[in-house]
């Protein structure tokens, strides 16, 4: 297909979260990193714009889109200029609540669900663990048969939402070693022995709060399973195509707000009698970042039109997205940052503030390295030993 084919009906949408974005994210935006939070009203109204549940059944609050909404829908957040704010939310409506709509009893849907929706509640996605971050399979947060409970064990680290959050959706080990033992529970966050261990101090997104968390002998209804048991390791895997969508495209939209921004910079900043951005130097630098940032919004176009079919080519693509997304934000903002001079290494500069953790881009939803794998798992033969 020629992509983007954007439709009336995607133009719309897409105006009503850029107005979200300019009126209710970005004139707060350095307040709410600078305070380290912002304010749980913001879910409920973004539920109420129908922004928590794009892709979500209209039979539980959801707008039945797809895919190619989510683009949209984090392009135009991210124009708010505050990742950590942005992050918080599409935790809520895409990585903590889709496998709860996927796999979900429809009990679990009308509890957890329709309010996440409406953001009336807050959801946080419990999968990392102190010992292991991208190897899933090796987690040990245990949920033991209890009668008609599952009793929780263990700790959880790197959880965006969880100090705010009325409920965790968690990976658990309900069985023996490897991915078939293990499990999705939905966890009540008011649950006795839950505890928000510490709030963790990140080097960037400082209005997201990213917590540890302890599990002591917490008891869940084992009417709390997400589908299967056995199988949370396959939903985990299925969920986590939508997340690296989700950063790709945020990673594209980071680089395009930054290029336009040092864009503006360049054409009216004069070095030795001449703007910046007459100078071939620069000039062919950013012509060299334009071309790549177009390449990294075809692939990420092209791996939400693969999900939005349903083409099991959907984890390569998104895969390709998500790796190529992380090598161009760590070159194009610092070379970005760089073309600013001295005003690229001040904390009130936009642009010097996307250039700290960005790391971080190729760890989220599974490593850099852990993309690399899939690809050459999909597309390299394997050698004989």
């Amino acid at each position: 297909m020629a992509f983007p084919a954007w439709s009336e009906q995607h133009e719309a949408f897409r105006e009503a979260v850029r107005r979200f974005a300019a009126e209710e994210i970005r004139p707060y935006a350095e307040t709410w990193q600078a305070e380290g939070h912002f304010p749980d009203e913001l879910f409920r109204k973004a539920g109420a714009l129908g922004l928590l549940g794009v892709r979500f059944d209209p039979a539980w609050g959801g707008s039945g889109l797809d895919y190619w909404y989510t683009v949209i829908l984090v392009e135009e957040l991210v124009r708010g200029r505050d990742i950590g704010c942005v992050v918080g939310l599409l935790v809520q409506c895409e990585m903590a609540t889709s496998v709860i709509h996927d796999h979900g009893t429809d009990a679990l849907r009308r509890e957890w669900l329709v309010p996440a929706i409406r953001g009336e509640r807050i959801a946080a996605l419990g999968v990392s663990e102190p010992g292991g971050g991208s190897d899933v399979a090796s987690l040990r947060t245990s949920a033991t048969r209890a009668g008609d409970d599952y009793v929780i064990r263990g700790s959880k680290i790197f959880i965006s939402n969880g100090a705010r959050a009325d409920f965790v959706t968690l990976a658990v080990r309900t069985g023996g070693p490897g991915p078939g033992g293990v499990s999705l529970v939905v966890c009540p966050t008011d649950a006795e022995g839950f505890q928000v261990s510490r709030r963790l101090q990140k080097v960037d997104l400082h209005s997201s709060d990213t917590v540890e968390l302890f599990f002591d002998d917490v008891r869940v209804p084992r009417t709390n399973l997400i589908g299967e048991e056995g199988r949370g390791f396959r939903y985990i895997m299925q969920a986590f195509q939508g997340e690296r969508l989700v950063l790709a495209a945020m990673m594209n939209a980071v680089c395009r707000d930054v290029m336009e921004e040092t864009f503006a910079y360049m054409a009216e900043r004069r070095v030795f009698g001449q703007p910046i951005g007459s100078m071939q130097a620069w000039r062919h630098r950013m012509a060299d970042w334009i071309t790549r940032l177009e390449a990294s919004e075809a692939l990420t176009y092209r791996a939400a039109d693969r999900l939005a079919d349903g083409d099991p080519e959907g984890e390569l693509a998104v895969s390709m997205a998500k790796l190529y997304g992380a090598e161009l934000i760590r070159g194009l903002v610092l070379d970005c940052a760089q073309a600013h001079g001295g005003y690229g290494f001040m904390a009130d500069n936009y642009v010097a503030r996307c250039s700290r953790g960005l790391q971080n881009w190729g760890i989220g939803a599974g490593s850099s390295e852990v993309m690399r794998e899939i690809i050459a798992k999909r597309r390299m033969p394997v050698a004989s030993a």
